[in-house]
């Protein structure tokens, strides 16, 4: 396996990875929500979208800029193309789960 998709490969888990523990938090939050609406409930959900949106971006972009910068720009196109493939072939099984789940469960 080339490196170029190896670090792809890495960084598409990496931001699957990232993404499970993140629902998986919120979910568990569901048994200490409060009954009523409070202000801290947006702010803190507007906070984690803005967090996650730059881990993932570092996730997905990072390498590739670096490589892009260095004047490695085929290596860079290359590596943004395979992670983000790979990263669509794990939202497709993900989406196959789904489907298999709700047809046979």
């Amino acid at each position: 396996m080339s490196k170029i998709i190896k670090r792809a490969f890495i960084d598409s888990v990496g931001t699957a990875a990232y993404i499970i523990l993140v629902v998986s938090f919120i979910f568990s939050l569901q048994v200490l929500a409060p009954k009523e609406d409070i202000v801290i409930i947006p702010i803190a959900m507007l906070l984690l979208f803005v967090s996650s949106a730059a881990i993932t971006g570092f996730l997905v972009f990072g390498k590739s800029i670096m490589l892009y910068m260095d004047g490695k720009k085929r290596e860079a196109i290359l590596l943004l193309s395979y992670t983000i493939g790979i990263l669509f072939l794990i939202t497709l099984i993900a989406f196959i789960f789904l489907i298999a789940y709700n047809l046979y469960f």
